[in-house]
């Protein structure tokens, strides 16, 4: 009885597998995935503020970086 259940579910997870590997597939054949002008439009509507705040947390972000690097020590 439980490897009729197990065979039911076996099929059913292979079919959906199926459907889910047409659907990508499909996205890809059809460009669903493909946006040239996102991170172009994303930046026309940006402000020059909001621009240099992002540059500014970049570099705070790096500083903090190799300051963990400096004085990284391996656990004993």
């Amino acid at each position: 009885m439980d490897s009729g259940i197990l065979a039911i579910m076996i099929g059913i997870s292979t079919i959906l597998g199926f459907i889910a590997l047409g659907a990508l597939l499909w996205g890809i054949k059809t460009k669903q995935f493909e946006d040239y002008s996102k991170f172009l439009d994303g930046t026309q509507y940006d402000s020059e503020e909001a621009l240099n705040e992002a540059v500014k947390m970049e570099q705070k972000r790096k500083e903090a970086l190799k300051k963990r690097e400096k004085n990284y020590s391996p656990p004993d």
